[in-house]
């Protein structure tokens, strides 16, 4: 799809990412794998992932990036530099520096397809609803749109930790938001993940990464 195709829409749309650099990244997965296979397999990820983006419609598509950007990098990407502090005060930042309806998905679901994020980037997606969120099997979430960013109701909510979607989605409600939810799918965190979100999704590079690891076909 060329730059001048890539269809339009009312959100801006980002992606919350690390630079898949061995021992910094994935590294539940090790072992099995090594620190530079497991950061393969993030690579493969992240680049599903953005290759995803660039086709859904969007007024925006950026990277918010902690690290430098790399060849999975594709054209059309806009990247914005990660702030510090932890992963609340970082998705705090990348939402504050927004303005109108914003929808952030991480990096560890790159079996997220069109049809799992229609819901929240469809021309109607903000009538009648406040904020979308997409739950992760593990407790956490994978997606979060806001129709007014509000870096207020991320920032102190416990990251990484089994209820933390139960309480990002109650702080929504709590301030009055009215939330829909969108399809719930499982992070890329562990090998087992690895395998099912692979097997669920066996047309992307981060299956076929798998299989170059693994030495087994993807079904």
């Amino acid at each position: 799809m060329s730059a001048g195709k890539r269809p339009t829409g009312p959100a801006t749309l980002l992606v919350i990412a690390k630079e898949p650099v061995p021992g910094q990244v994935k590294t539940r997965l090790t072992p099995p794998f090594s620190p530079a296979e497991a950061a393969r397999l993030a690579e493969a990820a992240l680049a599903d992932t953005l290759e995803t983006v660039l086709t859904l419609p969007a007024r925006r598509r950026a990277v918010v990036l902690a690290g430098a950007p790399g060849p999975w990098l594709p054209a059309g990407i806009e990247v914005v530099p990660q702030c510090g502090g932890g992963l609340d005060e970082r998705l705090a930042a990348a939402f504050g520096a927004c303005a109108g309806p914003t929808v952030l998905i991480g990096m560890d679901t790159p079996q997220a397809d069109a049809a799992a994020l229609a819901p929240a980037l469809s021309d109607t997606a903000w009538d009648d609803c406040d904020a979308w969120f997409g739950p992760a099997e593990d407790g956490g979430f994978w997606a979060l749109g806001l129709a007014a960013p509000d870096p207020g109701l991320l920032r102190g909510v416990p990251m990484s930790v089994p209820d933390t979607g139960a309480v990002q989605r109650a702080r929504l409600i709590a301030a009055g938001l009215r939330v829909r939810d969108l399809v719930r799918l499982r992070d890329v965190d562990t090998a087992a993940d690895a395998a099912e979100v692979a097997a669920g999704a066996p047309h992307g590079r981060f299956a076929a990464t798998l299989a170059r690891l693994t030495g087994a076909a993807v079904r």
